[in-house]
């Protein structure tokens, strides 16, 4: 049947049949409308219910990585990934023959020019008995003299005498001096070039710098050393950051000391608490990290903050963790 234009001219079972067709079109478009703003309430009401945070970010830690001090063969080096030292703590040396052996030269050195250096006291001891004798035959003159039993000049000459010896010893003694001290003054070039192979030697022995948990190892016993070549790094996990981004708008509500909540997700498919303390606030803004999400996800710019965690053995370094102010 072909439609002129006059609804009149149609049948009233045909326009039921029309308005029956389109009530069921209109129906199924408003039960689709009302189906999405369910499932776009009940996602908004999900992620509200899952992401009970403010900020997130991921653990790190204050790494060092130390190097050799030295040249030579490492000897002995036997600490292993995850094993935890204590500051000051000896883990290996580098092979120091040479450096003993040549300390040990340089110290022959010096006791041989020692060696010649005059026994000031031996050499002086037959002047200073001739002195005392001398003092005492003067002391016999003058009393001879007082007695009249002998002559000025001769108590002048057995004075001239002690002048005599006396001024033998002074310069018996600066010259002894002089030649002792110059002996000791050559000896000192020698005495800095071992002070520097003790440097060295101590050196060679590979002394942890600080307290934590081996992270990674560079190098083996028995490899080659060179000042500066890295032979493994630490880091001390007793306490760990965890680098978060606020917005602006939360900046303003964050102090340093303040206490927070950190969660991490655990094996039950929950968080795990813990409480942090804000060290650090960035005072420069940045944009927000890919691997991040924020409380505003509209937020382009952000500041990085540092939260310290006492670590329960858990955390570890790039895990990623949620804070709840």
């Amino acid at each position: 049947m072909r439609f002129n234009g006059d609804w009149r001219n149609i049948p009233c079972a045909l326009l039921q049949e029309i308005y029956d067709i389109r009530s069921a079109q209109l129906y199924q478009t408003m039960k689709k409308i009302a189906i999405t703003f369910l499932i776009a309430g009940l996602l908004v009401a999900c992620r509200e219910k899952e992401n009970p945070y403010d900020a997130s970010g991921t653990f790190e830690a204050i790494e060092t990585i130390v190097p050799a001090n030295a040249n030579g063969i490492i000897e002995q080096f036997t600490i292993t990934e995850g094993q935890v030292l204590d500051s000051g703590l000896v883990i290996g040396y580098i092979d120091s023959t040479q450096l003993y052996l040549r300390k040990k030269q340089l110290q022959a050195q010096i006791q041989a020019v020692l060696s010649k250096q005059p026994n000031i006291a031996k050499q002086l001891a037959a002047y200073r008995e001739q002195l005392k004798q001398a003092k005492h035959e003067q002391n016999r003159i003058e009393k001879l003299v007082k007695a009249d039993a002998a002559t000025p000049k001769q108590l002048d000459d057995a004075m001239t005498a002690v002048a005599v010896i006396e001024k033998q010893i002074e310069a018996l003694q600066s010259s002894l001096s002089i030649t002792s001290s110059g002996l000791k003054e050559d000896t000192g070039p020698l005495q800095i070039q071992i002070e520097q192979l003790n440097d060295q030697l101590q050196k060679c022995q590979i002394i942890n710098p600080v307290s934590g948990t081996v992270l990674t190892t560079y190098a083996e016993a028995h490899e080659m050393a060179v000042p500066g070549k890295p032979l493994y790094k630490i880091a001390d996990l007793s306490t760990i950051l965890l680098r978060a981004y606020i917005t602006g708008d939360q900046l303003s509500e964050r102090e340093l000391g303040d206490k927070v909540t950190v969660l991490i997700d655990n094996a039950e498919g929950k968080y795990t608490e813990y409480e942090g303390t804000i060290e650090w606030i960035s005072n420069k803004a940045e944009f927000t990290p890919k691997t991040i999400q924020t409380k505003d996800e509209r937020a382009n710019l952000v500041y990085a903050m540092k939260i310290r965690v006492p670590n329960d053995g858990q955390l570890k370094i790039g895990m990623y963790g949620e804070v709840k102010f």
